[in-house]
């Protein structure tokens, strides 16, 4: 399976890592929904099937409706899941980088972009910018982001829950289901909402 969009593939190693992710702002109630990543990788794959006959079915659906449902979905979801008992997309994503982002990043480093740059990041075969290794060099042994307030635009609008427009990213959000609880979590109580029958486990 292809990484989701503004991401960059990574060994399947990292996939079933289970850790403390900071990069999301939702410090969370509970983490119930938390699974061990390699359990929301093997649910996922049952689902795949089923949730692409089901994500068809929402993209016929009144493009402000379904934004409305998913966000009030994703509201729900992250006051329940706390990312920092996760953390999967931090240890198994790489966020393709902007010139921006390293920009920014200099400034919370109090580092010269050049220096960023050339400690921190690698060209790949597609031009794109990203880290030279994995997990995220940024996450700190307390599972907080060193960069957290200027951490990549890719990290800030993982997993695309809460944009408008929800219908354009319908494939993007199939892929972020085999990488984070929460994406996965949604999809369940879409389903579920909309009187859909889910073979989901305990």
């Amino acid at each position: 399976m292809s990484p989701p969009s503004g991401y960059t593939a990574l060994s399947t190693q990292h996939l079933a890592l289970s850790t403390q992710h900071p990069a999301l702002q939702h410090p969370a109630l509970s983490t119930q929904h938390c699974m061990n990543i390699t359990d929301l990788h093997k649910q996922a794959t049952q689902k795949k099937s089923e949730n692409e006959a089901f994500f068809r079915k929402l993209a016929k659906w009144d493009p402000r409706k379904l934004d409305e449902k998913v966000h009030q979905l994703h509201e729900e979801v992250f006051e329940e899941i706390d990312c920092l008992e996760c953390g999967n997309c931090c240890k198994s994503l790489g966020p393709r980088i902007t010139t921006q982002d390293i920009d920014k990043m200099a400034s919370s480093l109090k580092m010269k972009p050049g220096t960023v740059m050339q400690s921190y990041f690698r060209e790949d075969e597609d031009g794109d910018f990203v880290f030279k290794s994995m997990p995220c060099p940024f996450l700190g042994a307390d599972h907080y982001c060193a960069i957290y307030t200027n951490r990549p635009k890719a990290c800030r609008e993982y997993p695309h829950t809460d944009r408008r427009r929800f219908y354009q990213l319908l494939p993007i959000t199939l892929k972020n289901s085999f990488v984070c609880p929460a994406v996965f979590e949604i999809i369940e109580r879409l389903k579920s909402g909309m009187g859909e029958k889910s073979n989901r486990q305990a």
